[in-house]
């Protein structure tokens, strides 16, 4: 039987990001960008962008039911809507 809590821990989720954290290595080697940089296209930045700003009016939604004193049903469905667009936000591509 293995141990799953023996030996080093996985640095990668899998396979694929092993190889796309080995491509940036590549791609920068010998130019003036940190290692731990994160690039993304013109396209992905303004895509996260926009899922920030999206986060971001859910926020302001929530804050302003709030003050209003909404009742705790539209309260709930403004909490699921901005904690689903917060994990959208996290995603980089």
């Amino acid at each position: 039987m293995v141990d799953s809590e023996s030996g080093r821990r996985r640095k990668y989720c899998k396979q694929s990001c092993r190889q796309r954290a080995y491509e940036q290595r590549a791609l920068t080697d010998g130019t003036s960008i940190p290692a731990d940089a994160v690039i993304l296209t013109a396209g992905e930045a303004d895509a996260f962008a926009d899922r920030l700003f999206a986060l971001r009016c859910a926020a302001e939604d929530l804050v302003t039911a709030v003050s209003e004193r909404a009742d705790a049903s539209t309260l709930g469905t403004l909490g699921d809507e901005l904690l689903n667009l917060a994990r959208e936000a996290e995603r980089l591509r």
